[in-house]
């Protein structure tokens, strides 16, 4: 009895459905690849880099300071408490700097990464509005023909909408 019902039900979904899919609109986008070719991507390392390299290179020479202090005490034989104390210190205060530093810049990276990801978002809804797209799928997506992968013209608009001084 319920086959009976069911598949009559079945098949006519299957016969309506079918003219309503070539209507469908599909597309595809690479942010993956978007994350790293994007100029904002370039800008926001660049600026990463210029506002971190400073206090990167001083926790380096620090490093290289402690490095050759425990090597000058090693060699001069006997440590008196004071000197070793100071040593202890200065690990410590260049750990923690470290630490703090290594907190900053992950903080701000992840500043930077949201940013671009909406950047990218109001990309991809911008061309899948123009373009007139019913459904455009990012990740998870085991495969995806060249024919409906738009990632192109998404990197295109994030260059159109580039603007080097961080102004709209």
């Amino acid at each position: 009895m319920v086959r009976k019902v069911l598949l009559p039900l079945l098949v006519s979904a299957a016969v309506f459905a079918e003219p309503c899919a070539a209507d469908i609109k599909i597309g595809f986008v690479n942010v993956g690849r978007l994350l790293e070719k994007a100029p904002q991507a370039e800008a926001a390392k660049k600026e990463l880099e210029r506002e971190f390299s400073g206090r990167d290179k001083k926790l380096v020479a620090e490093q290289k300071e402690i490095k050759a202090l425990e090597e000058r005490l090693a060699k001069g034989g006997e440590i008196t408490k004071e000197q070793e104390r100071d040593l202890m210190n200065r690990k410590r205060e260049a750990k923690r700097a470290q630490d703090e530093f290594r907190e900053d810049f992950n903080l701000r990276r992840n500043e930077e990464l949201a940013q671009l990801q909406k950047e990218i978002f109001e990309a991809i809804q911008s061309l899948a509005k123009e373009e007139n797209f019913d459904l455009l799928l990012t990740d998870g997506v085991v495969y995806a023909a060249e024919s409906i992968d738009v990632t192109d013209k998404v990197e295109k608009k994030l260059v159109a909408s580039y603007r080097p001084s961080g102004k709209k």
